[in-house]
């Protein structure tokens, strides 16, 4: 039986950010991947918005992605353009880039952080004790772990297995996505009918087309070329000869979220913890971020630098931001039905959303820019994420996200040079003593004090603010980075 202190179920973008995330913490962790590569049948979805690219950004390696994809205004609700180009971030934008590219630029980091990858296994089973975990895979000897992560997708079997429930919604509308061929020119764009969306689009090699149509009753199994040809035929009064499939696929817009993420030495990450219909273009976003909050909770908690109630927060702090996405999909669906009394709500939405002030509430929900975490009351950078700032140290100019790269936690001291003693916890916080000239400006909020220190997590979360109104950061740092 082999041990690690983690292993991933699952190696898609959610298991390969989470990986990464323990192996810059100096964690043994190995990802179970069913995929003999980490190749993707096809290009099914994609796009990073702004905190998404921030958190890469975090982490030193936001331009391989930037670089790889195209740099446009991403952020929408039900197709109504939401502009974050006057945000206050060093990226007011999203990002175009196929998931299969996603996970490559991912997987190759992983690489290089010598994350042992097992693929072509799945997990089948496990037990939990006292101890951890054994964990059963499809083919060759158990694993063993302090704890499971599952990563593995809507359909979960680590969630199953777990017996946590899965409450939500059932599908009422479905579509058919595929890469095929056709002997006929097809009728190239984007229609609505009575039924739904569908799209017919020339794909980049010239010569398949990605093919996009809403079925008139939602299905359930694996789709076939069959039902395909049907749907065209019902849409478009032919299947312009379609053949020679690269892959065809599914999707709904059930929306489901885990009732726990975590069940003693197992927790949920990603698609495993919430499903939801992918208009808005929050699903892989908010794993690569669940991912970003978990991973150096769970680093802690393995080296036991903290205890195991620290993995609370991880569902106390993630549950609700899955939460708010299923409730703005199941609106956005609402608003892409095509009947005469929904086109009237969609144009009173989009005028609504023509306000500055509507405008930025939305477009910083749906970037990810607005999220706050709850930490209680105080100044308005507590439980947001760090600005990133350009910094004047003792070292020179420095960025703040740059601090970030290891993901290690950042005491930034902006006041006299020994007024904030954090000694006890060198060895886990590096301890910034900066200046900064500029404005303190946080999306959607606008200008904000400027503070005289401010504790960053790991996740470039603000846990602690020097407002002259508060007590030391101690209490804060021995809840977050454990005891002195």
């Amino acid at each position: 039986m082999t041990e690690h202190e983690v292993v991933i179920a699952g190696g898609g973008p959610t298991g390969m950010m989470l990986a990464a995330e323990l192996a810059l913490a100096g964690i043994d962790v190995v990802i179970v991947e069913r995929r003999e590569t980490q190749d993707l049948a096809g290009s099914r979805a994609g796009g990073l918005h702004a905190r998404t690219i921030e958190v890469l950004d975090q982490r030193g390696i936001a331009e391989r992605f930037l670089s790889a994809g195209t740099i446009a205004q991403v952020a929408g609700f039900a197709w109504i353009p939401l502009d974050i180009s006057d945000f206050p971030t060093r990226h007011p934008y999203g990002l175009a880039l196929w998931q299969k590219e996603i996970e490559r630029l991912l997987a190759s980091w992983v690489e290089e952080l010598r994350v042992p990858v097992v693929r072509g296994r799945d997990v089948t089973g496990f037990t939990q004790d006292d101890a951890g975990v054994t964990i059963e895979i499809s083919a060759g000897a158990p694993l063993r772990a302090a704890y499971l992560v599952g990563c593995d997708g809507g359909r979960s079997l680590v969630r199953k297995t777990a017996s946590i429930d899965f409450p939500g919604w059932d599908a009422t509308a479905s579509h058919i996505i595929a890469e095929v061929e056709m002997a006929d020119e097809p009728e190239w764009g984007l229609r609505r009918d009575a039924h739904g969306i569908h799209s017919l689009i020339k794909a980049d090699d010239g010569k398949t087309v990605k093919v996009l149509v809403t079925e008139r009753q939602p299905g359930h199994d694996e789709p076939t070329l069959r039902d395909l040809r049907y749907e065209l035929i019902a849409v478009y009064g032919t299947d312009y000869g379609v053949h020679s499939p690269a892959w065809i696929s599914r999707f709904t817009d059930t929306s489901r979220q885990a009732a726990a993420y975590r069940s003693g030495r197992i927790l949920l990450a990603g698609d495993a913890a919430h499903v939801h219909y992918p208009t808005g273009g929050q699903g892989l976003n908010i794993g690569v971020q669940d991912a970003v909050n978990l991973g150096w909770k769970l680093a802690q908690v393995v080296r036991g630098t903290s205890p195991e109630t620290l993995l609370d927060t991880y569902h106390t702090e993630r549950h609700p931001v899955a939460a708010r996405v299923l409730r703005d999909t199941m609106a956005q669906v609402a608003l892409l039905r095509v009947d005469d009394r929904v086109d009237a709500l969609r144009e009173v939405t989009t005028e609504l959303l023509a306000t500055a002030g509507a405008r930025r509430q939305l477009a910083g929900r749906m970037s990810g820019l607005e999220l706050r975490y709850d930490f209680g009351d105080g100044h308005p950078l507590l439980g947001r994420r760090m600005p990133d700032l350009d910094l004047h140290t003792e070292n020179g100019p420095m960025r703040v996200y740059s601090l970030l790269h290891r993901a290690r936690p950042v005491f930034l001291d902006f006041g006299n040079p020994g007024a904030l003693d954090i000694t006890p916890w060198s060895e886990r916080v590096q301890h910034v003593r900066a200046n900064y000239d500029g404005l303190w400006e946080l999306p959607v909020i606008g200008e904000v004090a400027a503070p005289s220190a401010v504790l960053i997590r790991p996740d470039g979360y603000v846990a602690w603010v020097g407002d002259g109104s508060h007590a030391g950061p101690h209490d804060t740092l021995t809840t977050w980075f454990g005891a002195p």
